[in-house]
């Protein structure tokens, strides 16, 4: 897989393929059906599958506000390399590329620059400047270039629920996390980088993770038990808070932090993934550091409780980790 950032990069072994247009944000099962069509497509017509996503996602660009992702660009590139995307060209999009019209998004890249076969839009899919573009524009001009374009019906669960990328996000806002995981086909989880906090957990008693969120929003607030991949060969409980900790801060940026149950080991510039399996408490406000951690304590108590129940607790008693 190539992972293509920017126009000016597109080379000639990219032309004459498969693409796909959007921003795949979670990556659900919408995205996974879509995607094995355009597999079956090159296993028969022998073209590359390109995937075009950009950063910022438009959204977030055209409403100068940071939107509440379910992916980060990372973990979209993973999921969409295992679902065995051979390109992905990641567009910056900006002011400059906003105003390019329709008509000449079609003529200048998806012709000239890819020299595409076959696009596969969704059923609601606009492009360029002021969305003016459509299925209808791309078909029309298509005919006569050459390509092909295959519209997407929306995809529904079991249960007759649209899939999209917005109703998981309610899912999460909600607290449905199980709802959720039907509509993604896979766990709710969030990758990043620890970095170095105010240390205030390890102060306390309980040293937390605290991973990079690069200025994102999450779906997600409160206290969670999770399992975090990245450490060992097994994942390892834990117990997150996911919000902006107003007992200690007062600010509104919002943080993940992650204590790992039973484990004491320097994390710091570990790569990690943390998967979100139960909501236990909302955050919430307390008036004293010492208040703070006896309710850590009580949340402990519930997430081991939790992951006795679920029979995963015993998963951390391996592979050379360092235990209190």
């Amino acid at each position: 897989m190539e992972f293509v950032r920017g126009l000016h990069n597109i080379k000639s072994r990219h032309k004459g393929c498969i693409l796909t247009i959007g921003n795949f944000d979670g990556f659900h099962r919408g995205h996974q059906a879509l995607l094995e069509k355009l597999q079956k497509k090159r296993n028969i017509l022998k073209l590359p599958v390109v995937v075009m996503i950009f950063e910022p996602q438009p959204k977030e660009y055209l409403s100068n506000i940071i939107a509440i992702r379910l992916t980060r660009l990372r973990d979209k590139v993973n999921y969409l390399c295992t679902a065995g995307v051979d390109v992905i060209l990641c567009i910056t999009f900006n002011k400059k590329f906003a105003a390019i019209e329709a008509y000449n998004f079609i003529k200048n890249i998806l012709i000239s620059k890819l020299d595409v076969r076959f696009v596969y839009i969704g059923d609601d899919f606009k492009f360029g400047a002021f969305r003016k573009g459509d299925f209808v524009l791309l078909k029309k001009i298509g005919k006569n270039a050459g390509f092909k374009v295959i519209r997407i019906a929306t995809y529904f669960d079991e249960n007759n629920r649209r899939i999209s990328s917005t109703a998981i996000r309610v899912a999460l806002v909600e607290n449905r996390i199980l709802d959720a995981e039907l509509l993604l086909g896979h766990s709710y989880c969030i990758s990043g980088r620890v970095v170095h906090g105010d240390e205030l957990g390890r102060r306390i008693g309980f040293p937390t993770a605290n991973v990079s969120l690069q200025g994102k929003r999450l779906p997600i607030h409160g206290v969670y038990a999770v399992e975090v991949y990245g450490i060992s060969n097994y994942p390892l409980p834990g117990i997150a808070n996911v919000g902006i900790c107003p007992t200690v801060t007062g600010k509104n940026q919002q943080k993940l932090e992650v204590h790992l149950l039973n484990v004491s080991t320097n994390l710091y510039t570990y790569h990690i993934k943390v998967v979100f399996l139960a909501k236990i408490r909302d955050e919430q406000y307390f008036s004293s550091v010492k208040k703070l951690q006896r309710q850590i304590k009580r949340d402990i108590i519930k997430v081991r409780s939790y992951f006795n129940k679920t029979n995963n607790i015993n998963k951390i008693y391996k592979n050379g980790i360092i235990y209190k």
